[in-house]
């Protein structure tokens, strides 16, 4: 299993907007350092919270300072924007990074953000399908393009020079297109179907019980054998709210504060979730009263907290019960504390992926 980051920040209200950017930056370059093996960050217009307005920007911030881990859009919100200016950021991002890019892509989830673009009452869903199949169309493509659609039309008929090169719109460095992955944030994810079926690959949230997650995989299974393409689950990327300190005491007071970030990230998501009629997503079954979800209940569903061994423990019996997937990534979190944050980054790298790796090779031997 490959460990890799996601990080949909949440940081306190109050917290200077420069410090959280420059924690939020050093997190990916410690991941970097550590050996991760791909990060993500997402975005948000309208979140004082989630304060990363562009993950576009963002990784262009890191691109020279990271030397090995790939860097994934996590994700753009596809109908918030253009298909031509997404394609031509996108193109130039990969070539950036010199092909270490991932292209993280979403119909958008924040309802805010949604009113604000205007496609509040919108089917958000088919303007993302809409947005992305221009962008594989423009990068496939060549001048003038002439893309028509219900929602965005793309043409450089009147004004192509092509001896100058002017009309001619960016291709990334991974050609045909740098891999694409896509958030899984329902239960039995019919996205997941599609987006497999295409050749895409899912991450499934951090924010799901794990019955959902393990939903994922046989919708995944599903949308490859309808192209006959093979579902390895290598490709199956689950992310994981996890914090590993020295001692238990330690963990459990961190993870377990009302104040500390690991509750409060998990707090702002329960209040926009309840408000906006999605609290399902934190059921344990999906017959489950809406009164009977509780924020305690999904603090202790979701985080894991410990020593490195108890953190393995945790990270292996989650996996026997959702099924194998190919890349851990680690959900990251405000650094209240930049020392714990930092440490539990390091102890997850270098002590409990080590014993995670080593207790599934001898299950794999065991078992041939």
């Amino acid at each position: 299993m490959k460990l890799g980051f996601f990080t949909m920040p949440i940081h306190p209200l109050e917290k200077d907007w420069r410090q959280s950017l420059k924690e939020d930056r050093e997190a990916f370059l410690l991941a970097d350092e550590l050996g991760f093996s791909e990060a993500y960050v997402g975005e948000h217009v309208t979140d004082r919270a989630e304060n990363i307005t562009s993950c576009a920007a963002f990784i262009a911030w890191l691109a020279a300072a990271t030397k090995q881990i790939k860097l994934g859009t996590g994700t753009v919100n596809m109908p918030n924007g253009h298909p031509a200016a997404i394609a031509a950021s996108i193109a130039m991002l990969d070539h950036m990074l010199d092909g270490r890019l991932i292209f993280g892509i979403s119909p958008g989830g924040l309802l805010s953000d949604a009113e604000l673009f205007g496609n509040l009452e919108a089917d958000r869903n088919a303007m993302f399908l809409e947005a992305i199949n221009q962008v594989l169309a423009i990068w496939d493509g060549k001048p003038p393009y002439n893309l028509k659609g219900k929602y965005w039309n793309i043409s450089i008929e009147k004004t192509l020079i092509e001896d100058i090169g002017q009309g001619f719109i960016a291709k990334p460095l991974q050609r045909p297109h740098p891999p694409i992955v896509v958030t899984a944030v329902a239960p039995f994810s019919k996205g997941v179907t599609e987006a497999a079926a295409r050749g895409w690959e899912p991450i499934s949230a951090n924010f799901l019980m794990p019955a959902w997650v393990k939903s994922h995989w046989p919708k995944y299974v599903e949308g490859c054998a309808r192209v006959g393409r093979p579902a390895d689950p290598a490709n199956w990327r689950v992310a994981k709210s996890v914090f590993v300190a020295k001692d238990a005491a330690t963990a459990k007071a961190y993870a377990t504060d009302p104040d500390g970030p690991y509750v409060y990230y998990y707090r702002s998501l329960f209040t926009k979730l309840k408000r906006n009629g999605r609290v399902e997503l934190f059921k344990t079954r999906r017959d489950q009263p809406d009164d009977e979800v509780t924020l305690e209940q999904v603090c202790e569903k979701l985080i894991i907290y410990g020593t490195p061994e108890s953190v393995a423990d945790q990270l292996l019996a989650f996996q026997e019960d959702v099924g194998s997937f190919g890349t851990l990534l680690y959900a990251g979190k405000d650094w209240r504390d930049r020392e714990f944050g930092r440490r539990s980054m390091i102890l997850m790298a270098e002590q409990v992926m080590p014993r995670v790796n080593a207790a599934s090779a001898r299950s794999r031997d065991a078992a041939g």
